[in-house]
């Protein structure tokens, strides 16, 4: 029988040591190779509700009707005090509101002083002065106000007068000497005051003060 060419044996001995170089290389990882990531599913995260921020609330700002007759008189107003403003003015009322029966309670004749027209102010310090000789204690708590509104309003010349609605829940108590309750309750109450205010709106001062106070 006649042998293979030697030729053909070679080429197939070089052939086959090729194969095998090639599969040890490429089986092998050379220092620069990264490891193929490996996938992990990814949980969603959830989506978050909108959040809404607590904002304390203001007491109801209700204005009158611009034109109706009390609106009319406040744009008249605005014509002799183009500063003037009917919101920003019940927000000032509202804190004057705040101090004075703060004030009243606490016998601040000074604070009352700076509030009131003298007036106003004589009846309020005749009213604490009584107490005082009494010998009781006035307690006062505004707990909310819930509303402010502008009742009524007048226009003489330049002296602007409006009558504002208060709607509060307070808790009043008197007490006596001895710490015992004469009047009121731990209780919390609602009380509807009307409040007249007055300046004059031609004058550089702009502090509007109390001249009259009545229950509702």
């Amino acid at each position: 029988m006649g042998g293979l060419p030697i030729d053909l044996v070679l080429f197939g001995l070089v052939a086959v040591f090729l194969v095998l170089r090639l599969i040890s290389v490429l089986g092998k990882r050379t220092g620069y190779e990264q490891p193929a990531p490996r996938l992990v599913p990814q949980p969603i995260p959830p989506v978050a509700a909108p959040v809404i921020e607590a904002v304390a609330e203001k007491p109801s700002r209700a204005l009158p009707d611009p034109n109706g007759p009390v609106g009319q008189i406040l744009l008249a107003m605005t014509r002799v005090d183009p500063n003037f403003a009917p919101q920003r003015f019940l927000d000032g009322a509202e804190a004057a509101f705040r101090l004075i029966v703060a004030a009243y309670a606490n016998g601040d004749r000074q604070a009352l002083h700076r509030l009131l027209s003298d007036d106003t102010y004589r009846a309020f310090e005749g009213a604490i002065a009584a107490r005082e000789a009494e010998g009781h204690v006035q307690k006062t708590d505004i707990r909310s106000v819930e509303n402010v509104t502008i009742d009524h309003a007048e226009l003489a010349g330049s002296v602007a007068t409006i009558s504002v609605r208060f709607v509060s829940d307070q808790v009043n108590i008197t007490l006596d000497a001895q710490g015992a309750v004469v009047a009121g309750a731990d209780a919390v109450t609602e009380i509807v005051d009307v409040w007249s205010f007055e300046r004059d709106l031609a004058q550089p001062d702009p502090a509007w003060r109390l001249v009259a106070a009545r229950s509702a």
